[in-house]
């Protein structure tokens, strides 16, 4: 990994632990996947802001359930310029028996010195019946991610998903959109 990667996954690290430092004292509403169904692509339509994000300008997160139950993480992060990095990483749930919440830890030497104080706090708090649109956030509703298998959506879709986040306590008046290929450098 470069340095700029290990420094973006040690930032997101970071992240993680401010994040539950400041928790919501109520949990944001969690809905159970099937970790089977959930596996596959997934492309960042929109996010809350964020620092270890600030250079991306598409994102897409990749999940592969493992034969030990957890689930492998591979996020890709595509800047203006269109240069992508990317960082691998492992979901376990929070609580055994339950696929509604989980701990993200990523491949890098922090979370290998301290496995059990790095990590993100990831929550399915919305999926659809056809395993399409989801959303994911955390606790203390400081991030929250709208993911969809395709890289755009129709607009009452969109729709759909912000009034979701919004009856779950999100604020979405400063979500950050996908930028359009047009839009990125370099081509795809």
């Amino acid at each position: 990994m470069s340095r700029r990667g290990t420094l973006c996954a040690l930032a997101l690290m970071v992240a993680g632990l401010a994040g539950c430092a400041g928790q919501a004292k109520d949990a944001p509403y969690t809905v159970q996947v099937d970790p089977q169904r959930y596996q596959g692509t997934w492309y960042e339509l929109a996010r809350k802001p964020m620092f270890f994000q600030r250079h991306c300008a598409q994102s897409e997160a990749h999940y592969r359930l493992r034969a030990d139950g957890a689930i492998a993480v591979l996020n890709r992060c595509r800047s203006a310029s269109g240069e992508w990095q990317q960082v691998t990483g492992s979901a376990t749930p929070q609580v055994a028996g339950r696929t509604d919440a989980f701990w993200v830890r990523f491949d890098n030497w922090p979370t290998r010195l301290f496995p059990n104080l790095i990590r993100g706090d990831y929550r399915v708090l919305y999926v659809d019946p056809d395993y399409q649109t989801a959303l994911v956030g955390n606790r203390g509703r400081d991030y929250l991610w709208l993911l969809s298998r395709q890289p755009t959506l129709p607009e009452a879709t969109v729709r759909r998903l912000l009034s979701e986040a919004n009856r779950n306590g999100y604020d979405t008046s400063d979500l950050i959109w996908r930028s359009k290929d047009s839009a990125i450098g370099g081509g795809r």
